[in-house]
């Protein structure tokens, strides 16, 4: 059983997308098409000078005019578990028998405490996904066209000051989990026993 095969409940957004497998990180779907998806890093343009911005926008048109392939962009925003980083925090305390360092600690985990009583705390990472369709190509000639795309794209992003790293197996799927089940995903990350049942069905 998975956690991301269809169950016999009305239908909804986590029943829309079919996922055949992953292999080498790279997502398989039905009729022959793949995605590799990679994580990248952001960039402050708000914080940029007025030349600049024209510097990396010349420089983002000139990327995407040199590209051969489509691409999307995924932004995904999740909710901290605030409560499980404090309890964690509270268990280094008692490792310490410094009562200077246990008091300013203590101090800390109140502050964030009442900050985030009324407040979501919010992580954004960024993705940028890369398609293929296949006719009756063997996997390997798949995997090795992603890959040179990966290399184009990463080279792009790189000339913006952006850093890229391809998702293995397991990050794709804890990905789609996390828009599939973004609530269990914020209080339980995939545990081992989630993780073997995912392996044996798609990996």
């Amino acid at each position: 059983m998975s956690i991301l095969k269809k169950s016999n409940k009305p239908a909804s957004s986590r029943e829309q997308i079919r996922i055949d497998g992953v292999r080498d990180g790279i997502l398989i779907l039905p009729n022959k098409d793949y995605r590799l998806i990679l994580q990248t890093s952001s960039i402050n343009f708000e914080l940029m000078s007025e030349d600049e911005q024209d510097a990396l926008i010349d420089t983002y048109q000139n990327f995407l005019n040199s590209l051969n392939t489509s691409f999307q962009i995924v932004i995904r925003i999740r909710e901290l578990d605030m409560d499980k980083y404090l309890q964690g925090f509270r268990n280094k305390i008692n490792t310490h028998d410094e009562q200077i360092y246990r008091k300013q600690a203590e101090n800390y985990i109140d502050f964030v405490g009442k900050l985030v009583t009324n407040n979501k705390i919010l992580t954004r990472r960024f993705y940028v996904v890369l398609p293929y369709k296949a006719t009756d190509q063997d996997f390997s000639i798949v995997s090795e066209q992603l890959k040179q795309s990966a290399e184009l794209v990463a080279k792009g992003l790189g000339r913006l000051g952006m850093q890229t790293q391809k998702l293995n197996g397991l990050e794709v799927l804890d990905l789609f989990y996390s828009f599939y089940s973004p609530s269990n995903a914020k209080r339980q990350p995939l545990r081992e026993q989630t993780i073997q049942l995912l392996k044996e069905a798609y990996l």
